[in-house]
């Protein structure tokens, strides 16, 4: 991987429209908690692009927001090496999405597998929004606003990245003294964590996922409940480790690998039962959850604070993006005053 100067930025963020869950961390926070050490780092809360499939259903969006930064200094976010931030009170972001428009293609945006594939999973059916359409460019412009070099992001998101580099490029080809940087993916560890149900993404919309605010007994419940080798009717039948859902977990979260690995032995030979190893990957995680659990609890009913940690990260963000947004106007030639 490129090496990562002091001085970049890195940029990652979240549509508020729900509680974050374990595909979440793996995919994306556990970085983000890993590079704030090294790196000024922003986490922008993007409201604007919620409103994509959430235009209807705004309080949701409003509560959310609370919800995103109660996981995020839950898991770990230091509010004084990361800057969180709200998308929808950043103009020069919004001026900087409309600018860009002019350089993507419809072909591009139709032919991008992530957004096929978010189509697919959505209820558009032949009529989404052309906001949604269109996300794509505004993920362009928030991370060009900030003059991010590093995203973490999940597997599913690369090609998002992609087309904001080609925005770049393009822009960079047809103007001189061009501030914009080419941003680099930086990938979790976990390619992508599937759902409770065996399904290939763990997610909100086909509620399969374990969220970081879940309760002991629903962590139990979910686990309970989880997919493993299908045709492994008995204990005493060998069954299948690789792609069993109980086993990826076991080796995100469970830091006992001697166990682990006794336990991949064991279910390949028939010498133990599902139901304990759902236990034990239980206690294993409940270990992981539970001081996140505990942490994100002392941030219930201090919205007041959350508010005003949000405003002072918003300012600082806005003089950036503002900063930003002038240069590239500059290097386009538009008259200005």
């Amino acid at each position: 991987m490129e090496k990562i100067k002091i001085k970049d930025r890195v940029l990652t963020g979240d549509r508020p429209t729900g509680r974050l869950h374990l595909g979440h961390y793996l995919g994306s926070l556990k970085n983000r908690v890993k590079l704030q050490d090294e790196y000024q780092t922003f986490v922008l809360i993007a409201d604007i692009q919620a409103l994509t499939d959430y235009y209807d259903r705004t309080e949701i969006i409003s509560k959310s927001v609370f919800e995103l930064m109660k996981d995020y200094l839950a898991v770990g976010i230091d509010l004084n090496k990361t800057t969180i931030c709200l998308q929808s009170m950043l103009p020069a972001i919004h001026e900087l999405t409309v600018l860009y428009m002019n350089m993507v293609t419809l072909a591009q945006i139709q032919r991008n597998p992530t957004v096929k594939e978010e189509l697919k999973n959505k209820a558009f059916k032949q009529s989404p929004p052309l906001g949604f359409v269109c996300y794509p460019v505004s993920q362009a412009a928030d991370i060009t606003a900030f003059g991010a070099r590093f995203v973490p992001v999940g597997e599913d998101q690369l090609p998002i990245i992609e087309l904001a580099r080609e925005v770049v490029k393009r822009f960079n080809r047809l103007y001189k003294n061009s501030p914009l940087i080419e941003p680099t993916a930086i990938l979790g560890e976990a390619k992508r964590l599937p759902g409770i149900d065996g399904q290939a993404k763990m997610s909100k919309s086909l509620n399969n996922a374990i969220y970081l605010s879940d309760s002991q007994q629903e962590l139990k419940e979910k686990i309970k409940k989880m997919y493993t080798d299908p045709n492994r009717i008995h204990a005493n039948v060998p069954g299948k480790v690789s792609g069993n859902p109980v086993f990826i977990y076991h080796n995100a979260f469970n830091s006992d690998k001697a166990e682990v690995k006794d336990l991949k032995t064991r279910y390949q030979t028939g010498k133990v039962s599902d139901t304990e190893v759902k236990e034990k990957l239980f206690k294993a995680m409940d270990n992981f959850l539970a001081p996140i659990r505990e942490k994100r609890q002392s941030y219930d009913g201090q919205e007041k604070e959350l508010l005003e940690i949000l405003i002072a990260g918003t300012k600082k963000a806005d003089e950036i993006t503002k900063q930003t947004l002038n240069s590239v106007k500059e290097s386009m030639g538009l008259v200005r005053w």
